[in-house]
């Protein structure tokens, strides 16, 4: 038990750090060395570590991951950010019409793909208009969290969380859809609030020009999206299923290469995830988790309540991410209730508290990180100046929501 619990902790520890504390190895490669460890150490047999990744939830990630290619590769993302940026809209309002883009767009095609595909074309349009283009970056970033949290597909924890639960599409857009929607105009006060005085820098004097766009597979990838939202609305069938076909689909083409579309397919994240399931399963395995489950239960801290499992999340979330959080608490989760308020817990928490800090998202880190490559300088102390009022405004709307839907 010592070696399996050393080697998990180990793990985690770089999903916090963002890598193995003295090593070049980051979050995928640590959650790879620890699997390969603790199979050839005895500690899971193969057998076993092939059996605890849940292979469904893998294949709607991909599934959807395949269908967000679509857009990229079709040049959407570039249109619409240039379309939207470059509106003749005072500071404010153009902020609030990012947020809104930004907040829908997240919660069908995913946050993360989102952010990489936009932030760059943002950065130079707001830059050319003379604006400060930080504002327009965070409000962005935020309503990506947030917005992305009121479907299943809008993030890999919530697709994680919902397959766990056993959750619909519906059930899911149910209890979360609200309050990821309630959560832009929050967005929208606290950035414009901050940032008054404060819209404009100086200008670049180049116009950006609009980017190419293959309109007719825009409009296919936009026909698939809407067949695969209706068939998770409508059927019963397995969402894993109608998801890899709609990746099938758009994958044969005969004007954009395959790999072309697979080259914008997150392997690392998809990696990542396979191998914390077995990370997982082998901390299950020595009891541990089940017993320390118990001592809390008993203390009176029990992760069956929403609330309790809200807030747990969250401190999780901003402590070794939300995928690795959603995994490590999902297999003790469930079991006692048949509502959706659990389901609300995990999308709310993980999505709503992920812009306190840059690191506490994949968004955040995006955003900064491509910023900073365009010359634009976003510090940690300046994120979270914005981003930790509006995760505690969000969160304490989201505490009333869970608490409506538990009564």
């Amino acid at each position: 038990m010592t070696f399996t619990v050393a080697i998990f902790l180990l793990v985690y520890v770089a999903m916090g750090a963002g890598q193995v504390p003295g090593f070049k190895v980051d979050r995928t490669g640590a959650a790879v060395v620890g699997a390969l460890v603790l199979i050839a150490a005895g500690r899971l047999s193969p057998q076993d570590a092939w059996d605890a990744i849940d292979y469904k939830t893998v294949a709607l990630l991909f599934g959807l991951m395949v269908v967000s290619a679509a857009f990229i590769v079709s040049g959407f993302y570039g249109w619409a950010t240039h379309r939207f940026a470059t509106l003749d809209l005072s500071p404010p309002a153009l902020l609030a019409v990012l947020i809104v883009i930004s907040g829908l767009l997240s919660s069908v095609l995913t946050n993360d793909v989102v952010v990489v595909a936009m932030t760059p074309l943002l950065v130079a349009i707001t830059l050319s208009r003379g604006l400060n283009p930080v504002p327009f970056l965070l409000g962005f970033c935020f309503a990506a969290n947030t917005g992305s949290a009121g479907t299943i597909i809008g993030s890999p924890q919530n697709i994680i969380a919902a397959q766990g639960l056993g959750m619909s599409f519906n059930e899911f857009l149910r209890v979360a859809a609200v309050p990821a929607l309630a959560s832009l105009p929050i967005v929208w006060g606290i950035v414009a609030f901050l940032y008054r005085g404060r819209w404009h820098g100086t200008a670049s004097g180049e116009a950006v020009a609009l980017p190419p766009t293959d309109h007719r597979e825009t409009v296919k990838a936009a026909a698939v999206t809407l067949i695969v939202i209706l068939a998770f609305v409508a059927t019963d069938w397995p969402k894993e299923l109608v998801a890899m076909a709609a990746a099938a689909v758009l994958l044969v083409n005969r004007r954009i290469a395959s790999s072309d579309m697979l080259g914008h397919v997150d392997g690392n994240l998809l990696l990542l995830l396979m191998c914390l399931f077995i990370v997982n399963a082998a901390l299950a395995a020595t009891g541990l988790p089940q017993q320390l489950l118990g001592d809390l239960k008993a203390a009176g801290i029990d992760l069956e309540q929403p609330l309790t499992l809200f807030l747990v999340v969250s401190a999780l979330s901003d402590t070794v991410g939300n995928n690795p959080a959603v995994m490590l608490l999902i297999p003790y989760v469930g079991g006692e209730r048949s509502d959706g308020a659990l389901g609300a817990a995990f999308a709310l928490g993980t999505g709503f508290s992920s812009n306190m800090f840059v690191f506490g998202s994949l968004a955040g880190i995006i955003v900064v990180e491509q910023a900073k490559k365009k010359g634009v300088a976003i510090s940690f102390g300046e994120f979270t100046r914005s981003g930790l009022p509006i995760s505690l405004a969000c969160m304490a709307m989201a505490m009333g929501w869970i608490a409506f839907l538990g009564r």
